[in-house]
């Protein structure tokens, strides 16, 4: 990349002062490699609370255009930091996917709908806040979360999220062409574009892979409803739209400018929601410290202090209780974008400064949230299968950081096994406490979080674990 744009030696330093015309494309390299990450947790979470369509169509609209604003000024924050919010890192920020399964357990806890949702976005404005006090107190509370921990939670947050990515893969959940051959093969086009551009090409378009999938997908749907029918009947005789159509009206429909709404869902307080979201939010923390960690060495070759640390965790915490005032799924660190900063060694914050920038204006023009809004479910379907499969690696990546002794074995184990057995199979839990149920009977995560971290206190460390 360096010969080819013939970049300032200021583009591999933090502070360097970079032209414009080297920052926007640097910028705009970052923004399209989160871009569609920053909105599938929006499009599955609405969609598991059955407001994606009818009358709620332009609640979904306006909350996609509050996650690309949010996620926009979220980085700048992260970059600049306002007091001791931010950790001036060179991170960029986004809806995080980590918290699809515990709001989908949320969401069918509370039988889904704006209620639901408004649970979600109470307990994620606690949560949130709960974070950036945890950010303060980082240092010591290290300890509790070594690499075997985190990397369990990982791993079960990315196997709990497969069966959404296949859902979506089939036509949706609700989806009257569920598992159809049209839907199926748009899926698996979608997802050969998304490796030829992964692995058969360099530099932006492989890090765009995800992006130029799914355009290759509306593409494929446009040509699809040139020559097939774009509707069915089902065995009661009713007509139904297939789930690979685009509905293009809606693009023309949606202004160019519109300011974001606060409050478009009103919070919800609920324990229900509260409890298993807080102990998704000691995950992400400990998450986020990964990430900064890992772009300070690959990008800049060096330590994180905790100074960054705590205050790149206190921005998410801060970070996504604002977004959840404006509507939005809690905003995390992006891994994808750490892996692209210790790949091109581009550390300028001006540069990915120019790419926040780039996020807030998308977030002006519901235009955009149109496009994305309609996005066809076996079309998010391809690109999900392969965002969420890489979740489960990273888990493991993580899991194997560190040797593989037999304490950290048992925490696996156990873990999964049992902490997500309980989730895979909420059946086991019917005559439990109401409030066990709600907590642990959702999803996989949050049982698995728990279990993992009270093994680690409680089993003794070996000989080479102390040292």
């Amino acid at each position: 990349m360096k010969n080819k744009f013939m970049l300032s030696k200021e583009a591999y330093s933090f502070e360097g002062k970079l032209p414009l015309s080297q920052a926007i494309p640097l910028g705009l390299q970052h923004v399209l490699a989160m871009f569609v990450g920053n909105l599938t947790p929006l499009l599955i979470v609405t969609t598991t609370c059955d407001i994606a369509s009818g009358d709620f169509a332009s609640l979904r609209l306006g909350l996609l255009q509050n996650a690309m604003l949010i996620a926009g000024i979220v980085t700048l924050i992260q970059l600049f930091s306002i007091g001791p919010i931010g950790g001036k890192v060179p991170i960029i920020m986004g809806t995080s996917s980590g918290f699809i399964g515990v709001c989908g357990s949320v969401a069918k806890t509370m039988g889904g709908g704006v209620i639901a949702y408004g649970a979600i976005m109470g307990a994620s404005i606690i949560g949130g806040l709960f974070e950036g006090v945890l950010g303060f107190f980082l240092k010591p509370l290290r300890k509790f979360f070594p690499s075997v921990v985190t990397g369990t939670v990982v791993l079960s947050i990315g196997l709990s999220l497969i069966s959404v990515g296949i859902t979506s893969f089939g036509g949706g959940n609700k989806a009257d062409d569920f598992g159809s051959l049209e839907n199926i093969l748009l899926a698996l086009f979608v997802l050969v574009m998304i490796l030829i551009f992964k692995h058969g090409f360099k530099g932006f378009a492989s890090s765009s892979s995800i992006l130029l999938g799914i355009v290759c997908g509306y593409i494929a749907a446009f040509v699809m409803g040139l020559f097939l029918s774009k509707t069915g009947i089902t065995a009661d005789g009713v007509e139904y739209t297939k789930s690979w159509v685009v509905n293009w009206n809606k693009i023309s429909e949606a202004s160019w400018f519109a300011l974001p709404s606060i409050m478009p869902v009103k919070p919800v307080f609920d324990m229900r929601a509260i409890i298993p979201i807080l102990i998704m939010f000691i995950v992400t923390a400990v998450e986020t410290v990964g990430d900064i960690s890992g772009v300070m060495e690959g990008g800049l070759g060096r330590e994180a202090t905790d100074k960054e640390l705590s205050g790149g965790v206190i921005c998410d915490g801060i970070g996504s209780s604002l977004a959840a005032v404006f509507g939005v799924l809690p905003n995390t660190s992006f891994s994808q974008n750490v892996g692209l900063v210790a790949m091109t060694k581009v550390v300028n914050r001006f540069a990915l400064a120019t790419g926040a920038i780039f996020l807030v204006l998308c977030g002006l023009c519901p235009k955009l949230g149109a496009l994305v809004s309609i996005m066809p479910q076996p079309v998010l379907g391809g690109a999900a299968v392969i965002m969420f499969s890489s979740i489960v690696i990273s888990g493991i990546q993580l899991i194997t950081k560190t040797p593989l002794t037999g304490r950290n074995l048992t925490i696996v184990s156990v873990a999964l096994g049992v902490g997500y057995g309980i989730g895979a199979n909420t059946a086991i839990l019917a005559k439990a406490p109401e409030l066990v149920q709600h907590i642990f009977g959702g999803s996989g995560i949050v049982p698995a979080a728990v279990v993992a971290i009270l093994l680690n206190i409680i089993l003794p460390k070996d000989k080479l674990e102390r040292a």
